[in-house]
């Protein structure tokens, strides 16, 4: 067991006293270096030797003063002589050390002046040896004590997890599989962690595996099976014979080495990855982070992108803390000099229970009990200000007992119960050094509560009951409604049987009417981090609708769409919300602005959040077949269904031509939405006027119509059967018979404006384009505005992370200026143009160009900025500010329009 802080600086002022004045290197070195080790309550003969052997660069021979294969390297020399010189010697022997066993820490001295090198951290720390008791918490990887930085992302991990791949790939190849192999590893990463962080005593495992396994291999998998039989069996149970490598591991329990496994074959390169695991420093390991990457270790293909599928402790905090962990800073804070209500406050602490439904490998538990934690040290540093703790346990009252979690893989829920414990021991190790007691929860008696099982089909109640419950949290899984299995589709009938329109939601959103129904008639808080689909387009509608009527749900806190990632290589972003809720309504709720997806939110104050994470009430844009004010309908464009015969490219038009040139008063010009925004040109065959007469003797056009006869007499819809009896024409005409304005369906999010364009009559337009018959530029103006924008930002969906455009929700629903004056609207006519005017500057560019957020043209910005200022004069005299504003202000706009209709039972 490691000594305490306070044990270890006592013994360092005591090795101080006894060796000022030294200055022999030859004479008093070995017996100066036991000391110093004896100062951490570790016998260096353990762990290190001296005058190790090694080949330097130039193949001479040389000898290292004292060596700690995998940890620490020492270079001795007598008082006065140079560090510089020791340290360049100390790395010239690197040359001749197994990669495996290179020191993370070089250390030089002279008796009198001490210099550590860390190469981990590239650090460097020079002090004299009256200075050494300060100076004692940079050792602290011999004491067992490790200082852990938390990083979105640490290289080690990677290490550690690519490491682990390597074994498994080893172990699943010689045919040891399935669940004994991944029980298996869960328990050597215990094992590894203990090793380095003083659960075990220093390098116990590493030391177990160098000496009392074969090199080749072929007695591993027994002594392993002992070690965990061992590790299962409390010490006065043990047998007095014991082998004492054996006897020095401590009784663990949690039930982690209760299960008989099968034992496995190891061979020597097992061992030597296995060797390779134990040389890393598993102290500054993330449980957090580490345990998403240690499960992937399980798919090769995962693999590839190593460390890109946990969740960064950044976006977690994004979550934590406004659902709870603000709140309890501040009344944190508040009570500060206060004893007893402190002493309240730490058992009230004690008390929360959290729920992770779809907990993966625990992270959001994991980060949730290390802040819970942290605060608790906090709240304890005041209690006991300036006064000695009796013992540890009996002053902590957070415990990992306090977290449940449900989990539909059983691999990732034992990881998530390990690691908690793995944090719980880091949590430990940081109150250690605070009160400078030494303190490990062992053997384990509490463990947190991992359900394997389907969250969708188990009663969460069986998992915590609800009136123990504080808090729900986490990420449910994202699968939109095209990519959900047969069995989450069975998942989402059951849970959303009897909603209406339930067919068109996220598999998310399963997790929202769960924790919904069981939050009623309580204080239970949620937060689930989701796919900012639920809160956009045709999907709001439906699931918050039925929320707030049949549960009373009030949204608390929520973040605006930003991207979900870590930083690791090759991790795909995912545009997401965060929303937070309850069935209690708060006075002060607090909503997450990005100005940019990718960057930091702003924070605001706001009375009321509606679903779609704007301030206002809760209205809901249901699809509506007319427009809601007096304009012209939106319709799609034309749809060919003519497997590509009535449609050329440019060069396919030409190579066409050149054999029937009587055929060009047939062709048209024809825009998809790929190709209205980026001026690709193509072309159709348009043969509604065509009488029989002209097309008799054009045999090319002749075939071309055969071959959309064919294809569509061919099909299994009976639609399409059907129209073949029209094989001239498009499966579908809307052509406008006017020049239109055309909108593309789906559009880029990156772009400020939806590319629209005005088009003459003559050009046909595809079914991935919307058509407004009329070229006003009043209706253009309004349509490309910002207000416009912002609307549809709210309304629209998305296919993947572009805009898909929504003409019965978006459009029909939108709030149009209401009774404009004709000043007011002419202003809009005259800046609608200028933007068109700007554009024909550049007949080059494509929309595409025109509307990069990087490449746009200055005069094109500005004429937006002016059609910007004429439609908002339009709404009301004084400008908007932020999208927000305009946002609340069309929900107002669009509840004031709705009232009557509502009134008149008129149908949306």
């Amino acid at each position: 067991m490691a000594l305490s802080w306070n044990e270890i600086k006592d013994r360092a002022l005591r090795f101080t006293k006894e060796w000022e004045g030294e200055s022999r290197e030859r004479a008093e070195k070995d017996t100066f270096w036991n000391d110093f080790f004896n100062v951490f309550g570790i016998s260096r003969r353990r762990l290190a030797t001296f005058e190790e052997p090694v080949k330097k660069l130039n193949n001479a021979k040389g000898f290292i003063d004292l060596f700690w294969k995998g940890t620490l390297l020492v270079e001795h020399k007598s008082k006065g002589r140079s560090l510089d010189a020791a340290f360049e010697q100390a790395t010239d022997y690197f040359h001749g050390i197994k990669e495996h066993e290179l020191p993370k820490y070089v250390l030089v001295s002279d008796f009198e002046n001490f210099r550590l090198y860390d190469l981990d951290e590239k650090t460097e720390h020079s002090f004299h040896l009256s200075d050494f008791h300060k100076n004692i918490k940079l050792f602290g990887f011999i004491a067992g004590y490790q200082k852990r930085s938390f990083k979105d992302e640490d290289e080690v991990n990677i290490a550690a997890a690519e490491l682990m791949g390597k074994l498994h790939d080893q172990l699943e190849d010689s045919g040891y599989q399935g669940h004994d192999l991944e029980v298996y590893l869960v328990r050597l990463l215990f094992c590894l962690f203990a090793d380095d962080t003083g659960i075990f005593e220093k390098d116990t495992f590493k030391e177990f595996i160098e000496v009392k396994t074969a090199e080749d291999g072929s007695n591993l998998g027994a002594m392993m099976a002992q070690l965990f039989q061992v590790l299962n069996t409390p010490r006065e149970k043990r047998m007095s014979s014991l082998d004492e490598h054996l006897a020095a591991f401590p009784y663990v329990n949690g039930k982690l080495f209760e299960e008989f496994l099968m034992i496995p074959a190891f061979n020597s390169r097992m061992r030597e990855i296995l060797l390779l695991c134990s040389a890393l420093n598993w102290g500054k390991i993330s449980p957090a982070i580490f345990g998403s990457m240690f499960q992937s270790v399980m798919d090769p293909k995962e693999r590839r992108n190593l460390g890109a599928h946990y969740t960064s402790e950044k976006n977690i905090l994004k979550l934590i803390k406004p659902l709870f962990l603000d709140e309890l800073w501040e009344e944190f804070h508040k009570i500060k000099g206060n004893k007893r209500q402190l002493q309240e406050f730490q058992m009230r602490l004690g008390k929360l229970k959290f729920l992770d439904p779809a907990c993966g490998c625990g992270n959001f538990l994991i980060i949730t009990y290390r802040e819970l934690r942290l605060l608790e040290l906090e709240v304890m540093k005041e209690i006991y200000k300036g006064q000695q703790a009796i013992g540890i346990q009996e002053i902590l009252c957070v415990d990992v007992d306090q977290f449940y979690g449900i989990e539909y893989d059983e691999f990732p829920a034992k990881i998530a119960e390990v690691a908690l414990w793995l944090m719980d021991h880091q949590m430990n190790l940081r109150v250690s050094e605070e009160f400078g007691l030494y303190y490990a929860r062992l053997p384990l008696k509490k463990s947190a509560k991992i359900v394997h099982g389907n969250a969708l089909q188990i009663n969460w109640e069986d998992v915590v009951p609800k009136e123990e419950l504080s808090f729900i949290l986490g990420n449910p899984p994202f699968y939109g409604k095209q990519y959900q299995s047969k069995v989450q589709k069975e998942d989402m009938a059951k849970v959303f049987k009897g909603v209406d329109g339930a067919g068109v939601l996220d598999y998310v959103s399963a997790w929202y009417l769960k924790a919904s129904a069981l939050i009623v008639s309580s204080k239970i808080r949620v937060a689930f981090v989701s796919t900012n689909s639920i809160s956009q387009g045709e999907q709001t509608g439906v699931l918050w609708g039925y929320l707030v009527k049949n549960f009373g749900v009030k949204i608390n806190f929520a973040h605006q769409t930003f991207n979900w990632k870590n930083e690791a290589k090759g991790n795909a972003a995912v545009h997401v919300v965060i929303i937070g809720f309850s069935v209690l309504e708060q006075n002060q709720k607090k909503l997450f602005i990005y100005d940019n997806i990718n960057g930091d939110p702003i924070e605001v104050r706001v009375k009321r959040i509606n679903p779609y994470l704007v301030e206002g009430r809760d209205n809901f844009v249901q699809k509506r077949t007319k427009p809601l004010c007096d304009v012209p309908e939106m319709n799609y464009g034309s749809m060919p269904n003519d497997g590509g015969f009535l449609l050329f490219s440019e060069n396919e038009k030409v190579d066409f031509l050149s054999k029937e040139p009587e055929s060009e008063k047939f062709f048209r010009q024809f825009v998809m939405g790929e190709e209205l925004i980026n001026k690709i040109p193509r072309y159709c065959l348009w043969l509604e006027s065509a009488s029989p007469v002209e097309l008799k003797g054009l045999i090319e056009v002749r075939s071309r119509v055969e071959s959309v006869y064919q294809l569509r007499k061919s099909s299994t819809r009976a639609a399409t059967n059907k129209l073949a009896d029209y094989p001239m024409r498009f499966g579908e005409v809307r052509q406008p018979k006017t020049d239109y304005i055309a909108l593309p369906r789906v559009s880029s999010v990156n772009r400020k404006f939806i590319p629209i364009d005005i088009l003459r009559k003559e050009v046909i337009a595809g079914d991935k384009v919307y058509t407004i018959s009329s070229s006003d530029r009043y209706l253009f103006g309004v349509v490309i505005s910002t207000m416009h924008m912002a609307w549809m930002r709210v309304t629209s969906g998305r296919l993947k992370s572009d805009y898909s455009y929504s003409t019965q929700l978006t459009y029909n629903n939108f709030p149009w200026p209401k009774n404009p004056s004709d000043k007011n609207k002419a202003l809009v006519e005259e800046k609608a143009q200028k933007v068109l005017d700007t554009r024909a500057k550049y007949p080059d560019s494509s929309l595409a160009d025109l509307y990069d957020p990087l490449l746009m043209p200055p005069d094109l910005v500005k004429a937006h900025q002016e059609l910007d200022r004429a439609v908002d004069q339009c709404y009301r005299p004084q400008p908007f500010t932020t999208e927000m504003a305009r946002i609340e202000y069309l929900f107002e706009l669009y509840e004031e329009y709705l009232t009557p209709l509502l009134g008149k039972g008129r149908k949306k």
